[in-house]
């Protein structure tokens, strides 16, 4: 009986072991069911993917233009395009030269022979206009505001720009509290007066030396209304560097917007021999920038 009962035991275990492993394998089935399910709706749903091309930058060309100019583009931002092939037969002719200055003086013009490839200056009636053997204006050119110079100050009937008389006027006046006396002998010259001027000078010195220090007519700056010749009203003008005036205008002429035109060792850039009584007003901001580098006005306006 004993033993009946055993088996029985045994047989209700596996019975239940069975069911149970039963259960194990429909859950798995409904669960692989389900899954496959899944992943068939959701292939069906899935919009199909659009493969975009990875966009590759195209590699930056190097200009064999730029290359012969040791690339100089990119470390100067004067740096003219247009400019260019100027540049590259300017650096040929001109081997020695550093990179830097081949871009100053090709922008200045210094490629170009004097007088025959000239353009017409601009910038009229403005503080920063350029007039010299690269830049002319033309024979009507008469500046806007012009003024007389008081007598004070002045020979008589010198005539400036207004804003460039009045600056010259509190320069002058200033000057004479620290005991300077500061007397402008030239100052605004129409075309007409440049010719009969510069004419008498080539007659006298030949044209070569003329040009060394006098603008031949329409480019000459003093037609802007904005230059003036100095002297003390006592010493020849050619020896104003030997003045106290003069000293006095080293130190202060750029506070009130004027600059020494052609100063000494910027004669390939001006064009002109050093001048010490010729004195340009060109703005305080300008003036300040060109006193600071020790540059002349050419070199201000190629880096601009």
């Amino acid at each position: 009986m004993a033993k009946v009962k055993r088996r029985l035991k045994i047989k209700w275990k596996n019975f239940i072991l069975f069911i149970l492993i039963v259960l194990l394998i429909i859950f798995i089935i409904i669960k692989a069911i389900s899954f496959t399910f899944t992943t068939i709706k959701n292939a069906i749903n899935k919009k199909p993917e659009v493969k975009t091309e990875e966009k590759v930058k195209p590699k930056k060309k190097n200009n064999p233009k730029h290359e012969q100019l040791d690339n100089i583009n990119e470390r100067i931002d004067y740096f003219n395009e247009d400019y260019i092939d100027r540049y590259i037969k300017y650096k040929e002719n001109n081997p020695n030269l550093e990179i830097e200055k081949v871009i100053l003086h090709v922008n200045i013009g210094l490629d170009k022979e004097v007088y025959t490839d000239a353009i017409k200056a601009i910038n009229l009636n403005k503080e920063n206009i350029l007039v010299n053997k690269y830049n002319y204006l033309e024979e009507n050119y008469v500046p806007k505001n012009l003024e007389k110079i008081s007598y004070v100050y002045a020979l008589s009937d010198m005539k400036l720009v207004d804003v460039a008389k009045d600056a010259y006027e509190e320069m002058a006046k200033d000057a004479a509290k620290d005991k300077r006396k500061l007397v402008v002998m030239s100052a605004y010259r129409d075309y007409n007066y440049q010719v009969n001027l510069y004419n008498r000078y080539a007659k006298k010195d030949g044209k070569d030396k003329a040009d060394t220090y006098s603008g031949r007519p329409g480019f000459s700056e003093h037609q802007t209304g904005l230059a003036i010749d100095l002297y003390n009203g006592k010493t020849v003008y050619t020896k104003f560097e030997e003045t106290k005036e003069f000293d006095w205008m080293q130190e202060n002429a750029y506070k009130y917007g004027f600059i020494l035109r052609f100063p000494k060792g910027k004669e390939l850039e001006t064009g002109y021999q050093y001048e010490s009584w010729h004195y340009r007003y060109v703005g305080k901001k300008i003036a300040k920038e060109i006193k600071e580098k020790n540059i002349c006005l050419e070199e201000y306006i190629a880096t601009h």
